[in-house]
């Protein structure tokens, strides 16, 4: 366990800046989620941390040390790979003592440390089979197993549960985090996957471009987003371009004029979580307008209504899943509003 810190840390190749002067500071045993899209830098971040990837410029310690240079065996993390890269040839027990091995512990302690390892995972009884034996989800518990048993100072993951399918996903996604609490690991966690990191995080970093958009907590993101892209990534969306003509007015492309939070005159882009607006509960809102259901997405626990209120505007409605909710069908025309706060103002 330690507290990891990042100091400007940046990596270029040529002119392409990748990571752009990352600035982070981990407590000891935290889970901290890098969040982003594809190409963000977040992974190339990861894997300065861990070492394989020699920053072009910036710091990065771990407990105090200054490990920016060092060489991946010489810095006590552990990573667990997409790919799992277990090796195919072994058994269980021995991908798991691997990494023991290498740091020349005695047979006594790999022994030992394996078996712990795996009864952490719940694999005490698949010590003896190959990886081919294994299912996805069992791969990755032996994957992340065979970090364990090193106990490192910070824990790494890069998109650990990407191969595996979506109820798979929800199981393991629990199980690491409740190892991560148990251990009081400071973990790092690199996802494309917002609901997995909004479940998992103590904080998450929404990373572009190789920059930091945003830090903060759940709440903090998707309630006080900093920007259009944050508020867009972070939780579903609904964004209606216009321009604020005055203090608490906004007009849409479409010539709709709504009340809206405070915003400076000008370009700009009304954002509006699907859940905050009501359907034919008009009254008392401070917007109010009728549409007509383009599209009803039926989500399981929610459904959802795109509704078009001109030709150059659309929403979403999302409506919690009771079981007796009468839905609108496509083609009904339908009565919606939501309160001046609900709607995010972003200058364009």
């Amino acid at each position: 366990m330690a507290r990891l810190e990042l100091n400007h840390l940046s990596k270029r190749y040529g002119d392409n800046a990748v990571v752009a002067g990352v600035t982070l500071d981990v407590a000891d045993g935290e889970f901290l989620v890098l969040l982003g899209p594809s190409g963000c830098g977040k992974t190339t971040t990861l894997r300065m941390i861990a070492g394989f990837v020699e920053p072009s410029g910036g710091s990065a310690y771990i407990g105090g040390v200054d490990v920016t240079y060092l060489r991946p065996w010489r810095r006590n993390t552990g990573m667990v790979f997409q790919s799992y890269a277990l090796f195919p040839h072994m058994t269980v027990a021995e991908n798991v003592a691997f990494g023991l091995e290498m740091r020349k512990l005695s047979k006594t302690e790999v022994v030992a440390r394996s078996r712990e390892a795996l009864r952490l995972v719940r694999l005490e009884g698949y010590a003896d089979r190959l990886p081919r034996q294994l299912s996805g989800g069992q791969q990755q518990r032996v994957a992340l197993a065979r970090v364990l048993a090193i106990r490192p100072d910070v824990l790494l993951l890069d998109e650990p549960l990407s191969n595996l399918d979506a109820k798979l996903r929800e199981e393991v996604r629990i199980e690491i985090r409740e190892l991560q609490r148990q251990l009081g690991l400071t973990t790092i966690m690199v996802t494309h996957d917002q609901e997995e990191a909004l479940i998992v995080a103590d904080r998450l970093v929404v990373m572009s471009e190789g920059k930091i958009r945003q830090i903060g907590t759940q709440r903090d993101l998707y309630e006080r987003p900093a920007d259009r892209f944050v508020a867009g990534f972070v939780g579903r969306s609904t964004v209606l371009q216009g321009r604020v003509i005055a203090p608490g007015q906004f007009e849409t492309a479409g010539g709709l004029a709504l009340q809206c939070r405070d915003g400076a005159p000008g370009k700009a882009a009304l954002v509006l979580r699907p859940e905050r607006i009501a359907l034919g509960v008009a009254n008392g809102m401070d917007n109010r307008l009728s549409g007509t259901v383009e599209f009803v997405s039926y989500l399981g626990d929610a459904i959802e209504l795109h509704v078009r209120l001109s030709p150059a505007d659309r929403v979403v409605v999302q409506l919690a899943n009771r079981g007796e909710t009468t839905v609108p069908a496509v083609g009904d025309a339908v009565d919606i509003g939501w309160q001046r706060d609900a709607g995010l103002i972003f200058a364009e």
